[in-house]
């Protein structure tokens, strides 16, 4: 019936915004659409989301009093600004290290002390280790899938080789996989306000252990000289954006190899900057951006993109042209699905199928759409490209032109290959 809309459409935003929060389809049969009728006021909808208990949070702190290698792993949604700050402060005052799971670099400001790195696709090896190693893992908001958890190798399944302490806000995510010492249903800003009320556990027993993982960290952001060797240092590039780009600046990045360079080499901090999809969907890159510079117009938005992806949604740069603004889009040409060519490499090596692309001329593009557009060949033309870039309100698309053998921050396409045919010489296949 036509006058339930207004009460199905508040129940589909109660639903989409309480508990762990995500999208709610509601199907209007097509009949009823041409109904007429009086809609009555549903009234505004509320969130309901779980808070800890006191004997949780008790049991939370003697956990952490009896570690002596802890690891604090935030990730999910639901952050605010003031749940960022509050969780930020119980890991200060306890001297917590600190990581993220995959792209919620943004939830710990990167330049604290106690943040140590993420666990997404391009993960420090280093970290990886110290992960291991540690004796408590307290994992806020993370679902601990299969990227953070580096295919399900840093904790055993189902009982943990550590103490696990899982907080999220939905009841199925907690022993779904891995089954946790303790286990706390809470809303994001629920458990951060409670757990930055705690007493501190003092003196903690970890400070040299955070110190050094803090030091693996820093040493991870300088970047060694291209492995691939050529002209335009992607490493360098992406330092000298973490120093250029304004603490408020919004970055998105699309699916795809590219995207180490931006996840190892820049700094996420608060407000909330970083947009990407943690599903690995390519196409995500340039809608974002352009949605992000809509919403906030006075802040320098910077959309990270792959040639594939770009090809997939570019042409959302339209919406940027109608409201007369636009972000500024850095297009990683390697001239192939770089990811996709990597596993082939890896499981086929030299048999490569359907991974190449013929892309357009992207300056061409650029300037088709009205907006700015430049090519960067080595690595010293791009901080005046860059900056003209962001002078321009009306949008910018920078095509880095990187050598296709500049698959990760770390090896080389050649290197894959040889790895993955030296494993078959191994085994004795063809």
């Amino acid at each position: 019936m036509a006058e339930r809309v207004p009460e199905l459409i508040n129940q589909a935003f109660q639903t989409a915004v309480s508990g762990r929060s995500g999208p709610v389809v509601l199907a209007l049969p097509e009949d009823m659409l041409r109904d007429r009728c009086v809609a009555t006021v549903a009234g505004p909808y509320h969130a309901v989301r779980a808070h800890p208990g006191a004997a949780d949070l008790a049991e939370l702190r003697r956990l952490l009093a009896a570690a002596a290698r802890p690891m604090m792993l935030v990730g999910g949604s639901g952050w605010s600004d003031e749940a960022c700050r509050d969780i930020a402060g119980f890991a200060r005052v306890n001297d917590l290290p600190v990581c993220c799971s995959f792209r919620r670099q943004d939830i710990v400001d990167n330049r604290l002390p106690c943040f140590v790195g993420d666990l997404g696709t391009g993960a420090s090896p280093a970290l990886v280790a110290r992960f291991k190693e540690a004796d408590l893992v307290l994992a806020v908001g993370a679902r601990i899938g299969e990227i953070t958890s580096q295919s399900y190798s840093l904790l055993g399944i189902p009982d943990p080789d550590k103490v696990l302490i899982h907080v999220h806000t939905a009841a199925e995510e907690l022993g779904r996989v891995f089954r946790p010492s303790l286990a706390i249903q809470s809303g994001m800003p629920e458990f951060a306000a409670a757990a930055a009320a705690l007493p501190p556990v003092a003196p903690p027993r970890w400070s040299s252990w955070r110190e050094a993982a803090r030091a693996e960290y820093e040493a991870g952001l300088v970047p060694s000289p291209s492995p691939s060797g050529g002209l335009l240092d992607l490493g360098e590039i992406m330092g000298w954006l973490r120093d250029r780009l304004p603490d408020d600046a919004i970055v998105t990045s699309d699916a795809g190899n590219f995207s180490g360079w931006p996840n190892r080499f820049l700094q996420y901090r608060r407000p909330g900057r970083q947009l990407g999809p943690t599903s690995g969907a390519m196409g995500y890159g340039v809608p974002a951006a352009v949605a992000a510079k809509l919403v906030h117009p006075d802040r320098l938005v910077v959309g990270f993109c792959g040639d594939g992806g770009f090809m997939m949604t570019g042409q959302e740069l339209m919406t940027a042209m109608l409201e007369g603004t636009g972000p500024v889009i850095l297009v990683f040409n390697n001239t192939m699905y770089g990811t996709i060519r990597m596993h082939q490499e890896r499981r086929f090596p030299g048999r490569v199928v359907g991974t190449a692309l013929k892309n357009p001329d992207f300056v061409a593009l650029a300037h088709a759409y009205g907006v700015f557009g430049a090519a960067v060949t080595r690595t010293e033309e791009f901080a005046p490209a860059f900056e003209e870039a962001a002078s321009l309100s009306r949008g910018a698309i920078i095509e880095l032109k990187i050598d296709a053998e500049a698959i990760t921050t770390r090896t080389t396409l050649s290197e894959i290959r040889r790895r993955a045919e030296a494993r078959q010489a191994q085994r004795g296949e063809a």
